[in-house]
């Protein structure tokens, strides 16, 4: 055992003293007091006053490891620190001997339950600590071997006083048991945290490659999903045959539900690792509930459903909340329950309270559907859980849908509830709580994007023909780059009104693309920059606004929001001002 494995172990040695100075000092006070009144024995304040100086001594002594563990002591110092504890329990157990000797009936007891709680005490102060342990229990068990001897010349005719050797060796092997009992569970409890730590160290490492594997896989499989629906949607409004639109829908249809389960993983995958955030933002709550419920009447009008709304003019019309994660739980409820419903109607109950001044928003969606029996409700928020087999192959889904509402929805504030019987429908309960809110300032129409100059900046050719196809149709004039390099060249070379920037590329990326645009002197230097990427996390996006980046879209491209996010810079929204950070690059 090296010095410094001496000076830590003295250093907790120390710190465990100075925190049980009361403790020691009450305990000697009330010793002395009993041993007064009861046995009118004056010993016992000289011995309480030996007791406080060496305890005061010893505390002075280990004050530096206390202040300064790291700090190496003079010679004389780490002497007296080691061999304090033994100095103190010897001057504490000294009063138990003058109580082997008295006379007088019980004292020899008394004195053995001294000794026998100074031995415990240390046992259980010094738990792992053996060096301090034995240091410092050492002067009682030697009180305790001593005792007999001192018993004998005080009642030589007293034949029990030879039992005290069988008491005394008992008590000390008692004590060496307990402290090898009590070092063994503290061994197992430290290798058992070490273990837990250990786990935990591995089960961060596994969500942290699984996060990283389903990032990976995400961005490989927007590639081919941005050039599915881009080309469904051009083949759809230019083809002039019936039976052709008919086949560029079932194309739109299925790219549109490989999106949907590729953006139910990522949005798993987040809630479980906790990197899930919901966003505030002013919102009409009445047209936004009106725009998504519009989007399903077609669909239950194609079933032979109805969809009947009620209490929407209970509604407080503007709120503070994330309006995409209620949409994205809305859709969710009404879609499956038109999926399950085949005849009847759908029912969506709206409503809100005030709860502490603020309004709580209940959405339930009640069906007419065969409903479900109580013992598969819990199972209806277990992830990838569908109910049956038979729901799968006949309806598709990845099983995330309630498993991410019921998350998002507790993310903020409220929560996701279903209830059921078998054929009586089932209802889902939805509640929120939002923030009241005035009405924003009416905002200035964007410009048209129509005859608008656009560089596409994507290493992908895929995505790259993918974006243009979505563009054409807005009558923008896209021009191509597949790398940073090219991008700069042709800014440098050419004006342009936007640029969509492919965040990860190989060589230079987006963001390091950007930074070099805006410290340039190329007539590009204030052009907006939209990020276009897989990954639309709050971190990444902040990477991006820090490099100088306008606005974002994510994979696979949304003609609405790229058409938005074009308005929204051309008009002059953008996330932060471009030239004092071009100045700062």
């Amino acid at each position: 055992m090296t010095w410094t494995d001496v000076q830590e172990g003295g250093a907790r040695d120390a710190v465990l003293r100075r925190a049980n100075v009361y403790v020691r000092l009450g305990a000697t006070t009330a010793i002395a007091i009993l041993l007064h009144v009861y046995l009118r024995a004056w010993w016992c304040w000289l011995w309480a006053i030996a007791y406080t100086t060496t305890f005061a001594l010893d505390s002075w002594i280990g004050r530096p490891l206390v202040v300064r563990p790291a700090v190496a002591l003079p010679p004389w110092r780490r002497v007296c620190a080691l061999v304090g504890p033994f100095v103190t329990s010897t001057t504490f157990g000294a009063a138990a001997m003058p109580l082997f000797a008295s006379p007088v009936r019980f004292a020899p007891t008394l004195g053995g339950m001294l000794l026998a709680g100074a031995l415990l005490h240390v046992v259980v102060a010094n738990a792992g600590r053996r060096s301090a342990t034995l240091m410092a229990a050492t002067p009682h068990a030697l009180y305790l071997l001593v005792a007999p001897f001192v018993a004998r010349s005080a009642n030589p005719h007293a034949g029990l006083a030879d039992l005290l050797w069988f008491g005394a060796l008992l008590m000390i092997v008692s004590a060496v048991v307990a402290a090898r009992t009590l070092d063994a569970a503290l061994t197992a409890e430290a290798r058992a945290k070490a273990e837990a730590e250990r786990r935990r160290h591995e089960a961060e490492e596994a969500v942290a490659a699984k996060s990283a594997f389903v990032a990976m896989i995400s961005h490989e499989l927007r590639t081919p999903i941005s050039a599915i629906l881009a080309g469904a949607a051009r083949l759809h409004s230019e083809v002039p045959e019936a039976s052709a639109k008919v086949h560029a829908q079932l194309i739109a249809d299925a790219g549109g539900l490989m999106r949907t389960l590729l953006n139910d993983l990522l949005d798993f995958s987040r809630l479980e690792a906790g990197r899930m955030t919901v966003e505030k933002s002013t919102f009409n709550l009445r047209q936004a509930l009106s725009d998504t419920l519009r989007l399903w009447r077609a669909e239950a009008a194609r079933k032979g459903l109805r969809l009947r709304v009620l209490g929407a003019s209970t509604l407080p019309r503007w709120v503070s909340g994330d309006v995409v994660r209620l949409k994205q739980i809305l859709n969710n409820l009404l879609s499956n329950a038109i999926k399950f419903t085949e005849r009847g109607e759908v029912t969506v109950s709206l409503s809100a309270e005030t709860v502490d001044g603020a309004p709580r928003l209940s959405i339930a969606v009640r069906d007419t559907g065969p409903g479900l029996p109580e013992a598969a409700l819990p199972r209806l928020f277990t992830p990838f859980d569908q109910l049956s087999a038979s729901i799968a192959r006949q309806h598709g889904g990845s099983g995330l849908g309630l498993t991410i509402s019921r998350q998002l929805a507790r993310l903020m504030g409220g929560d996701l509830v279903a209830s059921s019987r078998p054929g009586e429908g089932a209802c889902f309960t939805l509640t929120l709580a939002l923030d009241p809110t005035e009405a924003p300032e009416a905002e200035v129409d964007g410009r048209s994007i129509q005859g608008l100059r656009v560089l596409v900046v994507d290493d992908h050719v895929v995505n790259r023909r993918a974006i243009e196809l979505v563009l054409q149709p807005f009558g923008v004039e896209a021009t191509l780059a597949e790398s940073g390099q090219e991008a700069l060249e042709r800014l440098n070379a050419e004006v342009f009104d936007a640029v969509l920037m492919d965040v990860y590329m190989p060589g230079m990326d987006g963001r390091e693309t950007t930074r070099a645009l805006r410290a340039d002197k190329s007539p590009n230097r204030a052009t907006p920059v939209i990020a276009v990427t897989a990954s639309a996390s709050p971190k990444d996006w902040e990477t991006c606004v820090a490099a100088g980046m306008n606005a974002h879209v994510s994979k696979p491209i949304d003609p609405g929001e790229l058409f938005g996010a074009l308005a929204q810079v051309l008009a002059g929204g953008v996330s932060a001002a471009v030239e004092p950070r071009a100045s700062r690059v």
